[in-house]
């Protein structure tokens, strides 16, 4: 039931579209322009610099909110790690498969990053590591390629491996049986972000994906 709940306050948190709301108050829907997504890369593209930024604060604020309410409704619990997990689980959802925009959401690349912050304090000072570390696996394929989706998959990888080696380790404190629920957790989420890049993918391999900084292609 924990878990259950744990998901669903996520869920709520990340209903809140940040893209769209940002979108409508330059009388735009995000949803029809550009590439259709709702999240930072589209909203960066299609209406600039600073709708780009406030939409990527609000998807990782959306999901360091949902983690604070669950680290404080289960502070007694063992497996808060975990539960948070969960939690982020549910807000990715809620970002990608929003019910009351008919499921048309981002593809929770800006909520992970979410996700990367609230569970580098696990194991104070070591775990900071985490926010570089993933943040150089963004930036570097970005920079190489000016490729943003090749950059935000490669992050995400990182992330799922660096989640796996903190665990292994003991950073989290749970037993190990929990430890390797949150990575198959964590392993789901990887691969819905790899499922909704899925047409970026295709667009990687025929050389034909939209380089930052250039025009959108027809």
């Amino acid at each position: 039931m924990e878990r259950v709940i744990c998901l669903a306050v996520g869920y709520v948190c990340g209903l809140l579209q940040t893209g769209y709301l940002v979108g409508e108050m330059s009388h735009v829907d995000i949803r029809k322009k550009g590439s259709g997504n709702a999240g930072t890369t589209n909203a960066l593209r299609v209406l600039g610099w600073k709708a780009g930024i406030l939409t990527f604060a609000g998807d990782v604020l959306k999901c360091i909110a949902a983690f604070l309410i669950v680290f404080f409704m289960y502070r007694g619990s063992d497996c808060r790690p975990l539960l948070a997990m969960y939690a982020g689980a549910g807000v990715t959802l809620g970002h990608n498969f929003p019910f009351y925009m008919n499921f048309k959401g981002g593809k929770g690349i800006a909520v992970m990053a979410g996700l990367v912050v609230v569970n580098s304090f696990w194991h104070l000072p070591a775990s900071i590591l985490m926010i570089p570390v993933t943040l150089a696996a963004f930036l570097l394929p970005v920079i190489a390629t000016r490729y943003i989706s090749a950059g935000s998959l490669a992050a995400y990888t990182v992330f799922l491996i660096e989640m796996i080696l903190i665990g292994q380790m003991g950073w989290f404190d749970m037993e190990s049986a929990r430890c390797y629920e949150l990575y198959v957790v964590l392993a789901l989420l990887t691969l819905l972000a790899w499922y909704r890049h899925k047409e970026n993918i295709k667009r990687l391999l025929a050389g034909t994906e939209n380089k930052f900084g250039s025009k959108k292609k027809e």
